[in-house]
């Protein structure tokens, strides 16, 4: 049986951080037992759900930005819409009020 190595272990200064560091050392040693040929069952299959979770997260988080994206677009169209319609509306209103000049003018040479 080989030796084992003694871990210093330096005082945390929160739980967090203690956990943290629990948690990567147990990430090591399961790193070590997959490299060297004898992880568990378990553990090979924990990994593999843990790779399926962020392939699952992942293609959803690209859905969403999409979703996004087209909404963003869909913002921008409609802007350019309603600042072609002011636009179509300010030219009516200088029709009306006279101070339309040649669009005046054609628009009476068109009856």
């Amino acid at each position: 049986m080989g030796k084992k190595k003694s871990v210093d272990i330096q005082p945390s200064l929160s739980p967090e951080e203690r956990e943290n560091y629990l948690i990567s050392l147990a990430t090591n040693e399961a790193e070590r037992r997959i490299k060297d040929g004898t992880a568990s069952s378990q553990l090979i299959t924990y990994y593999l759900q843990l790779g399926n979770q962020k392939e699952r997260l992942k293609v959803e988080k690209l859905k969403n930005e999409n979703e996004l994206l087209k909404a963003k677009a869909e913002s921008i169209k409609s802007q350019q819409h309603i600042e072609e319609l002011y636009k179509e509306a300010i030219k009516a209103m200088q029709i009306y009020s006279g101070n339309g000049g040649s669009e005046e003018e054609s628009y009476y040479e068109d009856d």
